[in-house]
Parts: C-alpha cells; sequence; structure tokens
C-alpha cells in the first residue's frame, strides 16, 4: 500500500508549539477572550498565520456551553494497566483544568459500558474516554454514535480515529524475539483471558515471531493476569529445562516463578521467563524480572489531547500509531548452550498427562 504524503492539517497543539504557549492560550485567543497579555496574543495570531491553522466554525460554536468536565469509564479492576491509564489521564486533565467524572463498571459488560455513558450524558460531560479490555465492549465503542468526543484506549489490530493505544502486538514480538536470539527453541506463553483486547494480541505477537523464525507453536495457556493465576498455571505446565515462557503480564511472571521453585525449576538456570508491564516491583524479584515496558503516562496524555482536539476543532480523523514499548532486559533470562537442552525431569513431562482442573476458565488453547 502505497504511503499516504498528504499534508497534515495542523491542529490547535501545532500552534500552541509553535507559540510557546498552552493550547488553553491559544483557544482563548481564537475565542476572543480578554485574559491574553498583548504580546502572547502576537505571537500566537503569527503562529496561526504561519500554520495556515483554520479552528472549526462547529467547535467554535460549542465553547460557551461547555462544563469542563470529561467522563472516564474504567473497568472496576485494580491491573496495574488500567489503573495507571487512568490515573495519568486523570492529572493531565486536571493539569488542562477539566474537571474528571470517572465510572467504574464490570470489564466484560457491553450494557453496563453503556449505562455509564449515558449516565455521563445525562452529566453533560463536554467529552468521553475509555478503558477498554474486553473485545466484546469495544466492539459496542466503536458502534457509538455520541454528541460528544470519544476516546478509547484499547487494543486491536484494526486502527481507529477512535482509539489510542500500546503496540502490545510488536511489545510481544520483541519479548519472543529477545527469547529466540537467546538460543530458546520452545517459548511457551501464558496468555490473559480470552476476551481481553491486550491479550489478544500478545497473542498474535507471539504467533507471528515464532512463525516468521520457523519455531513451534507450543503450549499456549490463559490465565487471568494474576500472580495467583501464574501460580496455578505454573504448577500443571509441561515445562523442562532449556525452555523459555512469555507472560501476558508481569504478575503472572510472579506467580510462575514461584511455582517453578517448587518444582525444583530455576530461572533462568532452567527455564528463562519475560514479562509485561515493567510493574514497580519488576525489578526487585528474584531473579530481577525481564520484561516489555509500556508507557502508561503518554497513553493518558494522548487520551486526553485527542478529547481536546475534536473540541477544539470538530471530529478529529486522525489515525493514531500505537505507543512504542521498551524490552527492559534483567536476569531472569540467559543465554542458552547445547548443555542446557536436558531430557525433561520425571514428573515435569507428566504434567501434560494430567488433568487441568486448577487452570482459570479457558484452560488450554487448541493447537
Amino acid at each position: 500500500m502505497a504511503e499516504d504524503t498528504t499534508p497534515r492539517a495542523a491542529n490547535i497543539f501545532d500552534v500552541a508549539r509553535l507559540a510557546g504557549v498552552s493550547h488553553q492560550t491559544v483557544s482563548r485567543v481564537i475565542n476572543g477572550q480578554p485574559n491574553v497579555r498583548p504580546a502572547t496574543r502576537e505571537r500566537v495570531e503569527h503562529a496561526i498565520a504561519q500554520l495556515r491553522y483554520s479552528p472549526s466554525p462547529a467547535a467554535r460554536s460549542l465553547v460557551s456551553r461547555r462544563t469542563r468536565t470529561l467522563g472516564l469509564i474504567a473497568p472496576a479492576v485494580t491491573d496495574h494497566g488500567p489503573t495507571r491509564i487512568g490515573m495519568h489521564f486523570t492529572m493531565a486533565a486536571r493539569a488542562a483544568r477539566y474537571s474528571v467524572d470517572t465510572v467504574n463498571t464490570v470489564d466484560d459488560d457491553p450494557g453496563a459500558v453503556r449505562a455509564a455513558i449515558e449516565g455521563l450524558l445525562r452529566q453533560r460531560v463536554d467529552g468521553i474516554v475509555l478503558i477498554v479490555m474486553d473485545i466484546g465492549v469495544l466492539e459496542m465503542v466503536r458502534a457509538l454514535d455520541l454528541s460528544v468526543p470519544v476516546v478509547a484506549a484499547a487494543s486491536s489490530s484494526r486502527r481507529s480515529p477512535l482509539l489510542v493505544q500500546i503496540d502490545q502486538y510488536r511489545g510481544a514480538r520483541a519479548a519472543v524475539r529477545h527469547l529466540a536470539e537467546l538460543g530458546h527453541t520452545r517459548i511457551a506463553h501464558i496468555a490473559g483471558p480470552a476476551r481481553a483486547a491486550d491479550a489478544v494480541e500478545r497473542i498474535r505477537g507471539w504467533r507471528d515471531e515464532l512463525a516468521e523464525r520457523g519455531l513451534p507453536v507450543v503450549d499456549l495457556v490463559y490465565g487471568d493476569w494474576s500472580a495467583e493465576g501464574g501460580y496455578r498455571v505454573g504448577k500443571e505446565m509441561d515445562l523442562a529445562p532449556g525452555m523459555a515462557v512469555f507472560t501476558s503480564n508481569d504478575l503472572t511472571a510472579l506467580g510462575l516463578m514461584s511455582a517453578l521453585r517448587e518444582r525444583s525449576l530455576s530461572v533462568p538456570e532452567d527455564i528463562s521467563i519475560v514479562g509485561f508491564d515493567d510493574i514497580p516491583e519488576a525489578g526487585f524479584l528474584y531473579p530481577p524480572l525481564t520484561t516489555v515496558r509500556q508507557n502508561f503516562a503518554a497513553l493518558g496524555e494522548l487520551m486526553l489531547q485527542k478529547v481536546l482536539v475534536t473540541l477544539e476543532e470538530g471530529a478529529d480523523e486522525t489515525t493514531d500509531t500505537p505507543l512504542a514499548t521498551k524490552l527492559v532486559v534483567r536476569e531472569s533470562t540467559r543465554k542458552q548452550a547445547s548443555g542446557d537442552l536436558e531430557p525433561a525431569p520425571e514428573g515435569v513431562r507428566g504434567a501434560r498427562a494430567r488433568g487441568r482442573r486448577d487452570l482459570p476458565a479457558g484452560e488450554r488453547a487448541p493447537r
């Protein structure tokens, strides 16, 4: 597909950067408000002329009706990612002098999310942002047609102006690539819940990186994002020295490490492990965890920016490039030598033959 080289129209944030002011100051100049210094107003007007910036008349007509309140709908979970995204969005909104009404809903219930949206609209919020984890909720959000801007933080291979996201797919590929370059040829994956959007993208990255390297797709098991879930899965997985495990998140890796210790399998001497998230505790585990870092602060700020651009200029059709992740290499992975590849110890091989009664819902995926 040919690359689109059409120049992007300047927006209010471009004007603010060029003039060296906040986007709120640009908005005050555009709308003729008096509380702007003459020298500042002149810089902003010069930047507007230089960039040929033209604010949407429809957006300008809404200025006087705003409440300067944004609605945030987040899943009712304490998971690291959603919690951090919501926190950073709220901090960015407050810095821009917006208040935030937060509603927590059942993660996988589209009806509950729709009811939350309707409640926020009754409160006359200026815009609504959602942190979406479930693929069913994401499809419902895609179909929305509301009178206020809507932005969702959600992972998907289908890009959309509605969505902002961190690149789970490439983050997963980086994790698997690291393990393969260390010499591992059997790389298992403990995924998140089967309907979790992040988990779907990480599975896709894991599969594609293995396929590109001609490595077998082995041992895909679904977990539940928790350390307890990682422990339960780790007690049952068919693992042998020389293998590696890419886990859906750092908490899963923590539980897995505990299970492996009980099975007399050492990390990284027997099994290399890579997590995902880079929680604050990751560097203090034993051994310190190799993981994929996500920039939740940048995602929260991008959510706000998308909402404010739409408020200032009308519909924003820009499709944002997913934010990059970073592989953080610590001591839970190590390079393999030929002598590391040994037959599975008695009892480890037999794990596959035993039942999977202790696994979370979804159990082992078909091969």
